[in-house]
């Protein structure tokens, strides 16, 4: 019996429903990379990442801001889920996302492990090894990506791994530029085996600005996560119009931040550090072009 199952059978208890402001969730969209390339896909393809983005970043919030017992609610996330695949969802964000699930027969695996990396952070706030924390993006980012590449028609292999490369690196982007608000979190997502590496304490995480050791510390993450970005470019040339568009603005943006965490001396907590619009777009058109640079 699947853990879904069982709780439609536990009663009202078993699951509490998040209450989040839902214009806060989807006004998020104009901040991230993935709405913003997603501006320059047709209408129809446009509403279904929307779809898909709504759920991700719907489920991102219960775990990391809802009020109250997280846990339960994303029980509450997965039995929506599974209502929203059958077309019988009565949350806004799961009736749309019903509906693009049903048009283009999206699978349930990769909401499941959405929901389940948010359990995760119920759980887990340190990774010992760098292995651990990619099979932590295999269930937070990574699956994003493929959805995205359901919405654009692929599905084989090929696309599938240069897509998870891609995700896993916009995931560690994420995690390096912030380190600190993570760290006043009570989450560490730099792995405990580099901190020892580099001689780097976790204290030094909350400082008011990095510490050499750190600075050295997280020019070798920039790197590491740099190397999976390049890895994907691949993914841009299988695709092609908007579709190829929109993941070049991906994978433009990511290294434009990276660009910026580099170009700030790696001081990612005396400061945010947030690359510029011209920026995103100039690293974009690089990519696009085949002429991305490290």
């Amino acid at each position: 019996m699947t853990a879904v199952a069982g709780l439609r059978g536990a009663g009202p208890e078993a699951a509490e429903q998040p209450q989040l402001d839902m214009g806060d969730v989807m006004a998020k969209a104009s901040t991230e990379n993935f709405t913003v390339a997603s501006r320059l896909l047709p209408a129809p393809v446009r509403e279904h990442f929307l779809a898909v983005y709504g759920f991700a970043r719907f489920v991102d919030d219960v775990g990391d801001l809802a009020p109250g017992d997280r846990e339960r609610q994303l029980d509450w996330v997965e039995v929506e889920l599974d209502r929203a695949l059958d077309g019988h969802a009565e949350h806004p964000v799961f009736t749309r996302l019903g509906r693009s699930a049903a048009a283009l027969g999206l699978e349930r695996s990769p909401f499941a492990n959405l929901i389940a990396a948010n359990r995760q952070d119920q759980r887990v706030d340190r990774y010992a090894s760098y292995e651990d924390l990619a099979a932590y993006c295999a269930l937070s980012a990574n699956p994003v990506g493929r959805l995205v590449l359901a919405v654009l028609g692929r599905s084989d292999e090929l696309a599938a791994g240069l897509s998870d490369k891609i995700c896993t690196g916009l995931q560690l982007v994420e995690h390096w530029q912030d380190v600190g608000e993570d760290y006043r979190a009570g989450r560490i997502y730099l792995p405990l085996d580099d901190l020892e590496r580099f001689g780097v304490e976790e204290r030094d995480l909350g400082r008011p600005s990095v510490t050499p050791a750190l600075k050295r510390l997280l020019a070798f993450e920039v790197g590491r996560a740099r190397q999976l970005l390049h890895e994907g470019l691949p993914l841009v040339r299988l695709l092609s119009g908007s579709g190829r568009i929109a993941i070049a603005g991906f994978v433009g943006g990511g290294l434009a931040q990276l660009d910026a965490i580099e170009r700030s001396g790696y001081d990612v907590l005396s400061a945010s550090v947030k690359a510029s619009k011209v920026a995103v777009a100039s690293r974009s058109l690089h990519v696009l072009a085949g002429k991305a640079s490290w």
